[in-house]
């Protein structure tokens, strides 16, 4: 086959994928990138106007308002996705009563083991150890809920990306969706916290994120479960 029909065959692969059930899937994997993208809508420019000062100089109520605005926000887009892919795509996120399996229980402890050195570095001690003293209870709770909502949008953005890109690829043993994921959240923290390399490393975490997904057996109970683990800990 000529260079010149294989750049055709891929324009038309392409194009029917705008076209297909996949493309739906990765608008809703965008739809969760999108609600996690509010919060930046939040804290770098509604709430500095509001309360005439930034983000960093936030009282522990103007935090607490912040977090709970946030929560209820994700939670609502979380809501809208799952109940429209249900709807439209006939979409059900799988959570089985199967066991763990050896491979998806030492995949995970490797995870959440990587992640707590990495926190470990960033902080200079346990994370959620640190962050209990550097916030107190009351903050510390908040911030923790704010987690715990934060890691449902993410897992939805490499369930939807997963899907979106196996039926354009066919191929279902890669991580799409950590790809998507880290390509979205991982590059928006390059942005947000100002540095490539929480980018780059934002990047690389969502690949294994992703890698998680299909250790998991696609349980999202299970990978829920595990991430939210490499967030607190």
């Amino acid at each position: 086959m000529s260079e010149k029909n294989k750049t055709m065959l891929k324009e038309n692969k392409l194009k029917s994928f705008f076209k297909s059930e996949g493309y739906q899937y990765f608008e809703y994997a965008m739809m969760a990138f999108g609600g996690l993208g509010l919060e930046v809508l939040y804290a770098f420019w509604l709430e500095p106007l509001i309360y005439g000062h930034p983000m960093q100089e936030f009282t522990t109520a103007e935090c607490i308002i912040h977090w709970t605005v946030t929560i209820s926000t994700w939670l609502v887009v979380a809501f809208f996705i799952i109940k429209s892919a249900r709807k439209n795509l006939g979409f059900q996120l799988k959570g089985t009563d199967k066991k763990w399996t050896l491979m998806g229980i030492i995949a995970s402890i490797v995870l959440v083991g990587l992640m707590m050195v990495i926190n470990y570095i960033d902080v200079g001690g346990l994370k959620i150890i640190y962050e209990f003293h550097r916030l107190g209870a009351l903050k510390f709770v908040f911030q923790h809920l704010y987690y715990l909502a934060e890691v449902i949008l993410f897992t939805l953005i490499i369930v939807f990306g997963q899907h979106a890109l196996e039926k354009l690829f066919r191929k279902k043993n890669i991580p799409y969706g950590g790809i998507v994921v880290g390509l979205t959240w991982g590059l928006a923290h390059w942005f947000t916290k100002g540095s490539i390399w929480i980018g780059l490393e934002g990047i690389v975490l969502g690949f294994l994120f992703g890698a998680i997904y299909l250790f998991l057996g696609r349980d999202f109970k299970k990978t829920y479960l595990v991430l939210a683990l490499t967030f607190i800990i």
